[in-house]
């Protein structure tokens, strides 16, 4: 397993993904600039937090646009593993990789601070470590959180099992149905405004956020199992 952590001017939870990376799922893990237009050697692609671009327009607006975006379509497409997290999460909306946007917080206030989240659909490859319900802790970190889709959408959301993660208790931004993670209908692109890179090992608060990263390298370990035996 290869994986890039996409960079985009303004990008500044890079380096907390690239570490996570490193750390818990031990495999070679580059930074790969905006600029780039060739993602084929990469197993998965993350989209780290921060503001891309300055959040001019809106939040992803603009990075949606960037030569490697064309990119990370395509990888989805085939069926690689593509996760956004906060800014990252604001991107793939942008770019129609996921349904719905993400707005101001309905407190208009920017929000820091550890937050409980309730697995909805641990069935994904991000998921598979947690039990399904199970509420794990993960910090939060933005101003621009509180995802809203159409009612047609949220139904269809819920009729799919793309709903992955919810705030529990705290709805930190206003999101509708409290949701905090989504995927697409294949389950293999994953947004969530949380950072589960800031909360892998004890010291940070939290570690809940290691089993993303664990799911993630036994689902390609699983995968590349099942291809060599075909």
């Amino acid at each position: 397993m290869r994986a890039a952590v996409i960079v985009f001017p303004g990008s500044n939870a890079d380096i907390d993904l690239y570490n996570a990376v490193e750390d818990v799922m031990q495999v070679p893990v580059d930074y790969v600039w905006h600029g780039e237009t060739d993602l084929s050697r990469y197993d998965v692609i993350l989209l780290p937090g921060g503001f891309s671009y300055g959040d001019y327009l809106r939040c992803g607006a603009v990075a949606r646009f960037s030569p490697v975006m064309e990119q990370v379509v395509k990888a989805a497409e085939e069926g690689k593993w593509v996760m956004g997290i906060c800014n990252g999460f604001q991107i793939l909306t942008e770019a129609g990789l996921l349904p719905g946007a993400l707005l101001r917080n309905r407190s208009l206030k920017f929000r820091c601070t550890l937050s409980k989240l309730r697995v909805a659909n641990n069935d994904t490859a991000f998921t598979r470590d947690y039990e399904a319900g199970e509420v794990i802790e993960i910090p939060i970190a933005h101003g621009e959180g509180n995802y809203f889709c159409d009612k047609e959408t949220l139904a269809k959301l819920k009729a799919n099992n793309q709903i992955v993660f919810r705030y529990e208790g705290e709805n930190p931004n206003g999101s509708i149905d409290d949701i905090a993670g989504i995927c697409n209908e294949r389950g293999n692109v994953l947004g969530m405004m949380p950072h589960p890179e800031r909360a892998v090992h004890e010291w940070m608060s939290s570690a809940d956020g290691r089993r993303m990263f664990t799911s993630i390298l036994k689902s390609w370990e699983e995968r590349n199992r099942v291809n060599d035996h075909a």
